[in-house]
């Protein structure tokens, strides 16, 4: 079932029923208390005061102490499980978003991460805090309810003052509301933008300099927050509007409450202890009326966050994946037919042991079989399998103990060089060497003088393109997984260092007999060097299978393998 904002709303209610509801007793025992305030204050004038009773005077006043202790204890501890229960929620919705980035079959989004970002952080906390305003919204209602209770004791018409006067100020406070929820929408939408754009831009700036991109870069970071600016600006004046009007209907209804009680103790069919308890008690409507009004305009603005909440949670996921859990027999690779995106009938196969090279003429058809084998793309037409076992049935669990595929562009996390490589330390110090040499990431070791332990920035941006590359490759070598796919791993390398790898892969993959004996290899590359290292080059044209052999044997033979590889 999709989820919505509203789903996303009453399931917050729902989980926090306990804290909300014992926030708002509390929240009421102090609504109440302080509607009492004026009225207790009216009973030691008209009761201690005006009799000259000392005994009540002293009475009443030790009646207001205790009322005083009470509303601020029932404030203090309602606000605490108020605040509670909405950085709760929060941090749970953002615990929420983190797992659905990070589950293992990842989620298929077109956001930015800074926009991301802003779910967890801004949308979260905006969707928490209804909590609070929930409570102190059903407070004030029933500090409105105590109010009219007395002036009906009071005076008959005043009490009908109160209740006609207060929906209907409250009514006409609405009118502005779906300005303010439209803005408000508008405003979260534009800022969240503004921050992905932001993130992005701090993300690229390394390559951005060295394209001479920045100018472009910063142009279209100061348009989006320049958006971002004037729809808070915009949504600012909408809440003026509410924030006004709000306090001048409520101001008028006050001055009239006042005006009445006034000439009713003129008349003297009041007393002056009430005449002072309703001139306390109107000052005290002011508060719960201008949080009623508001109610609506924070309601919305949680709807909008919970409403890109929802949407971002319903997201699909990115992988394609099964529920066969027992991992693949072998580590061949079959590709019967395969048709997807610019392949149209693909055929390949890998036995273990075997070291495969396939050069493609298409960029975006290597892009494409990448994807495939990722598992985040479904074939048109044809079947892929593993190990002889469908590959879209295997779990995601399964895949992992199968195979690895290490996509063109190396994906690194904040850490150590150590942690990058091994990210769980089950390398042992020897395995942890071999990997190195391999991929030739102990190059980039050497020029760091805490050597493994030198730390990395997120997405590896202190670090070059080759050396993020050798990481990377370093990595998925460190698996020793039954089959690896590996997708142009030296693209940003020079040509000797490329060299020294392709042999270095060949070795630890299938130099050696015994273990490494039932390893199998698949390089996606134009890489000569790669070429020459694999047992068996798959040639592949217009997406289709249209040759295999030797890399030396296609050069002999095939003219367009020749040009491709020697130009």
């Amino acid at each position: 079932m999709r989820m919505t904002a509203w789903a996303v709303l009453r399931r917050m209610l729902r989980r926090r029923r306990g804290p909300l509801t014992a926030s708002y007793l509390l929240h009421a025992v102090w609504a109440t208390s302080e509607a009492l305030v004026p009225v207790v204050i009216g009973a030691v004038i008209d009761r201690g005061i005006l009799t000259g009773d000392g005994g009540r005077f002293v009475l009443w006043l030790g009646v207001l102490a205790a009322l005083m202790l009470v509303l601020s204890l029932g404030y203090r501890f309602g606000a605490q499980i108020g605040a509670r229960a909405s950085e709760t929620e929060a941090h749970e919705l953002r615990a929420e978003i983190a797992g659905h980035v990070l589950h293992p079959q990842g989620v298929r989004t077109d956001r930015l991460p800074g926009e991301t970002l802003s779910l967890a952080t801004s949308d979260a906390d905006q969707v928490g805090l209804l909590l609070r305003i929930v409570a102190f919204a059903l407070a004030s209602l029933t500090g409105v309810v105590v109010v009219a209770v007395y002036l009906l004791r009071v005076d008959l018409g005043l009490g009908l003052l109160v209740l006609v006067g207060v929906p209907v100020t409250l009514g006409a406070v609405q009118l502005v509301t779906p300005l303010v929820s439209r803005r408000t929408d508008a405003q979260q939408e534009l800022v969240a933008s503004a921050t992905g754009v932001a993130t992005d831009l701090l993300a690229g700036l390394r390559p951005l300099k060295g394209i001479g991109g920045e100018a472009a870069a910063v142009a279209r970071y100061r348009h989006a927050s320049r958006a971002a600016r004037d729809a808070s600006t915009s949504t600012a004046r909408a809440y003026g509007y509410l924030f006004g009007l709000s306090t001048l209907l409520s101001g008028v209804l006050l001055a009239v409450v006042a005006l009445v009680a006034g000439r009713l103790a003129l008349h003297g069919e009041m007393t002056l202890g009430e005449l002072i308890a309703v001139v306390g008690l109107t000052q005290f409507l002011a508060e719960p009326m201008s949080g009623l009004g508001h109610i609506s305009a924070f309601a919305a603005s949680a709807h909008a966050s919970a409403g890109r909440i929802a949407a971002f949670l319903a997201a699909p996921r990115l992988v394609v994946a099964g529920e066969t859990d027992t991992p693949a027999a072998e580590a061949g690779l079959e590709l019967t037919g395969l048709a997807v995106g610019p392949l149209r009938e693909l055929t390949l196969r890998t036995a273990p042991g075997r070291f495969t090279a396939v050069h493609v003429d298409d960029p975006a058809a290597a892009d494409a079989l990448v994807d495939v084998l990722s598992g985040t793309r479904l074939p048109e037409a044809g079947y892929v399998r593993v190990g002889g076992t469908d590959l879209h049935a295997l779990s995601i669990a399964a895949r992992r103990a199968a195979y690895v595929v290490s996509p063109h562009h190396a994906h690194l996390v904040e850490g150590t060089l150590r942690s990058t490589v091994d990210p769980d330390g089950r390398l042992a110090p020897d395995a942890l060497a071999d990997v190195l040499r391999a991929s030739a990431a102990d190059d980039v070791v050497a020029l760091h003088d805490r050597g493994l332990d030198a730390p990395v920035a997120a997405s590896g941006s202190t670090l070059s393109g080759g050396q993020r590359q050798r990481l990377a490759l370093a990595r998925s070598l460190g698996t020793a997984t039954p089959l690896l796919v590996l997708h142009d791993p030296t693209s940003a390398v020079d040509a000797v260092t490329e060299r020294d790898i392709a042999a270095g892969v060949r070795a630890l993959r299938h130099g050696a007999p015994g273990s490494h004996g039932a390893l199998a290899t698949v390089v996606i590359t134009a890489s000569p060097a790669f070429l020459d290292q694999a047992d068996e080059v798959v040639t592949v044209r217009d997406g289709r299978t249209t040759g295999r052999g030797t890399h030396r044997e296609l050069l002999a033979r095939d003219p367009a393998y020749r040009a491709a590889v020697l130009r």
